[in-house]
């Protein structure tokens, strides 16, 4: 499967930002899809997955104000994000595998497909 991640850009601190992950590939709705970041000079890390029927997880950072969701007949997760703050200023990155436990969605390593990222700036 291909990823192809869209809709970041500058939004300020306490707006929205709707980020979308768009697949190819006719199997989409069996992949576990997910959302990363990654800042400069810091480590990856999780913020969202979501399973084939819609069950959804969050980090903690952005349990409340995140909100993930799919749509399988147009092969596209989307990230809502709300109430953004500057320290979430990173590029996002949607990553998707098949048969993923619970307990391994929050790892990056874990991921065997991954779209190009897409960067997100939060203003002060």
């Amino acid at each position: 499967v291909q990823l192809q991640a869209s809709g970041g850009g500058l939004v300020q601190a306490g707006g929205s930002l709707r980020l979308s992950c768009a697949a190819s590939g006719p199997t989409f709705n069996t992949y576990v899809v997910a959302w990363f970041r990654q800042a400069p000079g810091k480590e990856r890390e999780f913020v969202a997955a979501i399973r084939l029927r819609g069950d959804t997880y969050y980090a903690d950072s952005v349990k409340g104000r995140f909100t993930v969701s799919r749509d399988n007949l147009k092969k596209t997760v989307f990230l809502q994000m709300n109430s953004v703050k500057p320290e979430e200023t990173a590029v996002y990155h949607c990553a998707a595998r098949r048969g993923l436990i619970v307990s391994a969605l929050s790892s990056s390593k874990e991921y065997h497909y991954w779209g190009q990222g897409t960067l997100v700036t939060v203003s002060s």
